[in-house]
């Protein structure tokens, strides 16, 4: 199965084995093009080796599904657990995230091996009940299912934070990516009103879309495709990196330690920019999004142009109004890992192609449920010191999206796949 095989797209209607069987394959369908070595690289802390996520997307099946709920299973090796556990503190001691690239034991053919283990005693597990399986057992493979997704974008963003820092600029993906026209920016506008924000009907989401409620906008109106490498660009030029008046004091005090100039994964060569894609090394396509941006880059680029990131609850009103059904070439099953130019009015991008920074904190909703044991931990021990990120990313599996779903990371990460939209007032 390849990585950009529309086969792949996983429905939601589908069966819980059916959805299994196709999610845990296209893990495995993403590392395909990997070198032995490239398994094991942790280049920075917040890396992790891609055999990591091989062995924890499977720790959490065996840990929350079958030793639980299967009396007869037996654990693969019960000293997996140090490895593989995250974050949870209520599943015992675990290796450090800095430290996960210390070890080369288990190897990855032992990862593996631990993976064949869990998947056959899943499908059994599966085969035999799964219509008798109560709902909150459902419930909670579908979390396991949802989180191994997550961790498909996540092994593409660390395969490209490894491949996209070695001096080789590897290619990963197996298709070339169009060439791109260029369109103008416009405006879409959203009416002064009370809009509904957050989760509703019984398809899964995260905990933290839930708690929906009512919040009053005044009329705003949003740019109707994703800010290009060509406009960014002119920002650079303007001096944006050397200008504090644009840049808020902690994002200030982080680009100059840092010493950056441009996005990750510029380069420059021969006194041209270069871009790392997961193709390789080439020139920049101005008409292309412009790509891997923290926070603080754009909220200094929204200043720059007199303009500002929308609140996440904007962002959700705008989908409602101007929301396009989401579509291939946006998604992971695209096989470009990388946003495209959007060629028509059409395509407004609110869905796909990278993630939209907002000027929303990640902060619980209303009624946030807060769940006891594992689950509690998945999301709101977070909330804090983090930013939203709305509408999903070309490492984005399809069937893993939502227009409601809060995606959050501090405001200095950028290897992440995202991006700028910007809005402006009518007030």
């Amino acid at each position: 199965m390849k990585l950009s095989d529309p086969s792949a797209t996983v429905s939601t209607s589908s069966s819980l084995i059916t959805r299994f069987n196709l999610i845990r394959k296209q893990t495995l369908a993403i590392c395909k093009p990997l070198h032995p070595e490239d398994y094991v690289v942790q280049p920075i802390d917040f890396v992790s080796p891609p055999k990591w996520h091989l062995g924890h997307t499977t720790w959490f099946f065996e840990n929350f599904i079958l030793a639980p709920h299967l009396a007869s299973y037996q654990l693969f090796d019960e000293r997996l657990n140090w490895f593989f556990n995250s974050y949870y503190e209520s599943q015992g001691p675990r290796i450090l995230r800095t430290k996960r690239g210390n070890m080369t034991r288990p190897n990855l053919e032992r990862i593996l091996e631990y993976r064949r283990y869990v998947d056959q005693h899943m499908q059994a597990f599966l085969d035999s009940r799964e219509a008798q399986l109560p709902e909150e057992l459902k419930y909670m493979i579908s979390v396991g299912l949802q989180h191994e997704q997550q961790h498909q974008e996540l092994l593409l963003m660390d395969i490209k934070y490894i491949l996209g820092n070695n001096p080789l600029f590897p290619a990963f993906a197996e298709k070339k990516m169009p060439e791109s026209g260029n369109r103008p920016v416009n405006y879409l506008p959203v009416s002064e009103g009370i809009y509904e924000i957050g989760h509703q009907g019984t398809d899964f989401c995260w905990d933290n879309e839930l708690g929906r409620h009512k919040v009053y906008l005044p009329d705003f109106e949003i740019q109707d495709r994703l800010v290009t490498n060509g406009e960014y660009l002119e920002f650079i030029q303007d001096g944006g990196y050397e200008n504090h008046e644009f840049w808020l004091s902690e994002g200030w005090e982080w680009l100059k330690t840092l010493e950056l100039k441009v996005p990750l994964y510029w380069y420059p060569r021969a006194d041209k920019w270069y871009e790392y894609t997961m193709a390789g090394i080439g020139p920049i396509d101005l008409n292309k999004p412009v790509a891997h941006i923290s926070y603080f880059e754009a909220e200094a680029y929204a200043r720059w142009k007199g303009l500002r990131l929308p609140t996440e609850f904007e962002w959700e009103a705008a989908f409602q109004i101007h929301g396009k059904a989401p579509t291939l070439n946006a998604f992971l099953e695209s096989g470009f890992a990388h946003p495209l130019a959007s060629e028509t009015a059409e395509d407004n991008q609110l869905l796909g192609h990278l993630w939209e920074w907002t000027a929303s904190a990640y902060l619980p909703y209303p009624n946030f449920p807060r769940f006891k044991g594992a689950l509690g931990e998945y999301n709101g021990k977070f909330m804090v010191n983090q930013m939203i990120l709305r509408g999903g990313s070309a490492a984005t599996p399809i069937s893993h999206i939502r227009s409601t779903y809060r995606n959050f990371f501090h405001a200095n990460m950028r290897w992440q796949f995202s991006g700028i939209r910007l809005v402006k007032d009518n007030h």
